[in-house]
């Protein structure tokens, strides 16, 4: 008890020392000034990036010039992106939009789109249009690695700042009017017309050293405020009233619209903000963030305590037995022996299907060591939300990398239950997990390729992925597995009998079925509330930063699996049920199916999908999300009850 106290405190230190940690990875900072004081350590030129459009009514993203936005002309090169953005559906490209340090513009033309009645073209890039904006996609724009951010304020007088900005308002027969002489008919506004304010801190010598310029400073913020103005004139008139609407059904013949975006840019001095600290504004006004603390830490404090509890019953009465059983002496008194050791010679007799538990188990461990390897980069903030694409890079890398533990895992485990189809074992393996993760995701990315979303990954990148599997995740766990059967096999601490014991009759409370539906309840429980917060940031387009919190709530969730799988595993043996090489799997495993629930739940409460496609999509990416989670927590309690059978049985006399 004394250790886990201990671990509670250091994971808690690690905690509050990782919350100042985004900047860690060495993302520099750019120093901008005046056009006329450019040099090698400077720049004027403040780039904005677009990025794809996403909406919580709709799992599907799309490109910047899907809704035939402005795009550049000239030969303008995107930023890289990692493998983590392409897969999450990250389009990062060039704007139109010419931004120089220092410069105030006011309504300035970006282009023109013209619309006819008599081109067929006009009216389907109408209809994307009119669709985007009745389901309230959401422009993602970069500047200085900074999301440009929309604020407003709330009831109670707090600043709420999101991470995009409507690419329109959509008026839904007078009930959510977005301009109060529309409130009796459906109408469509486009948001042409964007007003940005840049907020930059200049600075001193002493902080800049030699690249500190009188003129120049470094970007903290970009805000946007959006609107809808109908430029009649030749020239633009950012002052106009009058939105710009878009017809709610196609153009007549000689009909005729045009569409001007604008822009005014504003540059505001704040020298109280440093640049290491400019995250802070966002993150600290996501909805909940208050909630989220206190309840984390009530959720883990049960957690700890009910696993403190379990521990101390179990050991207690643990010991108990053990001290009876090693003082039987006599042959009368082994008579009367009942309970976990009577089952001592049946205990390590191989379970069915020894082949597909081994495999699983080594995926597990394959799981459990990757998700473990990355949640410590996040904490030391190589992950942070500035290093865009990185947890998923690191994840996806991690997982490649980590073959020669699953195949050494699945090779021991697979020998000590005697097995001898080694080839089987090691082909399983390297291709059952991944097979179906994989088969999954390509099923979703035929989907998302039909429709011609942006978060169907290219052909090179999905033959990158294979190359990633085959060439060097498979020969990595044929490497383990090379190992894993050149080992001699486990000698388990007791033999097991030729002829199998009965099992008696048992209760409801030591069935199998009842006993693996009450295991994944306790793990489930201190997940819950993290869960939240991270479908949160799939599906809702929100940040997740606490990272150290979610380590911690990881911790948490091996110990809680281990004990609870420990704790059922020995009533199981008490009532002389040794079929445990499964239920210890599926018992913490379960907790898997709660978390397929809560996903559902989570749909059909939090988000507002209604078209089959986004929730079949929905639904195929949970699937994914399921299968890893249940080899994880699957493993956990089945090594957990490993080394606690083989504990007990190697401590007590056995004639």
């Amino acid at each position: 008890m004394k250790s886990k106290i201990l671990l509670f405190i250091y994971t808690l230190t690690c905690t509050l020392l990782a919350i100042n940690a985004f900047y860690l990875p060495g993302l520099a900072p750019v120093n901008y000034c005046k056009k006329e004081e450019v040099s090698e350590s400077c720049k004027s030129e403040v780039l904005l990036y677009v990025n794809r459009l996403n909406t919580e009514e709709s799992v599907m993203p799309y490109e910047y010039n899907h809704f035939d936005f402005c795009v550049p002309t000239g030969d303008l090169k995107s930023p890289v992106e990692n493998l983590g953005q392409v897969v999450f559906g990250e389009r990062i490209r060039p704007s139109e939009y010419k931004i120089e340090f220092m410069e105030n513009t006011t309504c300035k033309a970006v282009c023109s789109k013209k619309y006819s009645g008599d081109d067929l073209a006009s009216d389907a890039l109408l209809s994307i249009i009119r669709k985007g904006i009745s389901l309230n996609y959401q422009h993602h724009w970069i500047v200085d690695n900074m999301p440009v951010t929309s604020c407003y304020e709330t009831e109670d007088g707090r600043q709420y700042c999101s991470t995009g900005f409507p690419m329109g308002c959509y008026s839904r027969d007078g009930r959510d009017t977005c301009y109060r002489h529309v409130a009796n008919k459906n109408a469509y506004y486009i948001y042409n017309h964007v007003d940005l304010t840049i907020t930059y801190h200049s600075g001193a010598k002493e902080e800049w050293g030699s690249s500190f310029r009188e003129n120049g400073g470094r970007i903290i913020s970009v805000k946007v405020i959006p609107r809808s103005i109908n430029h009649r004139e030749s020239t633009p008139d950012c002052s106009s009233q009058e939105p710009l609407e878009v017809p709610s059904k196609p153009l007549g013949k000689n009909e005729k619209l045009q569409i001007t975006y604008t822009y005014s840019v504003t540059f505001i001095q704040n020298n109280t903000i440093k640049w290491s600290s400019r995250w802070d504004y966002i993150l600290e006004s996501m909805p909940h963030t208050n909630i989220q603390w206190f309840s984390i830490l009530n959720s883990l404090v049960i957690v700890l305590f009910l696993s403190g509890m379990v521990a101390m019953i179990l050991l207690r009465t643990l010991h108990k037995d053990i001290a009876r059983y090693n003082q039987i002496d006599s042959g009368e008194d082994a008579q009367e022996e009942f309970g976990w050791k009577l089952v001592h010679g049946d205990v390590f007799r191989p379970p069915r299907k020894g082949m597909l538990l081994s495999v699983l188990l080594g995926s597990g461990v394959q799981v459990f060591c990757m998700t473990l390897v990355t949640l410590v980069f996040a904490c030391m903030g190589f992950l942070s939300p500035a290093n865009r694409g990185a947890l998923m890079t690191c994840a996806m890398v991690l997982y490649v990398l980590l073959g020669t533990p699953a195949g050494y895992v699945s090779a021991r485990v697979y020998k000590s239950f005697g097995g001898e189809k080694w080839k089987s074992n090691v082909l399983l393996t390297s291709m059952l997990s991944p097979g179906v993760v994989f088969f999954l995701f390509f099923i979703m990315n035929l989907v998302l390729w039909s429709k011609g979303s942006s978060a169907a990954v290219p052909f090179t990148t999905l033959l990158a992925l294979l190359a990633l599997w085959f060439g060097v995740s498979v020969p990595l766990t044929f490497v383990g597995a090379y190992f894993g059967f050149r080992k001699r096999a486990l000698e388990h601490p007791v033999r097991t009998n030729q002829i199998p014991r009965l099992i008696p009759e048992q209760s409801v409370y030591t069935q199998p079925i009842p006993g693996i539906i009450m295991g994944g309840v306790l793990p489930f429980g201190c997940i819950f509330i993290q869960l939240f917060f991270i479908l949160n940031s799939i599906w809702s387009s929100q940040m997740y930063y606490m990272f150290g919190f979610l380590f911690l709530v990881f911790i948490i969730l091996v110990i809680t699996c281990a004990e609870t799988t420990i704790l059922l595993c020995y009533f199981h043996l008490c009532a002389e049920d040794y079929h445990w090489w499964w239920r210890s799997y599926l018992t913490s495993g379960f907790t898997a199916v709660y978390l397929f629930l809560y996903c559902c739940h989570y749909f059909f409460t939090k988000l507002q999908i209604d078209d089959f496609t986004s929730g079949f999509l929905y639904f195929g990416y949970t699937l994914i999300m399921v299968f890893l989670f249940n080899l994880l927590t699957g493993s956990i309690g089945f090594f957990a009850c490993f080394w606690f059978i083989r504990k007990i049985y190697s401590v007590v006399k056995v004639d």
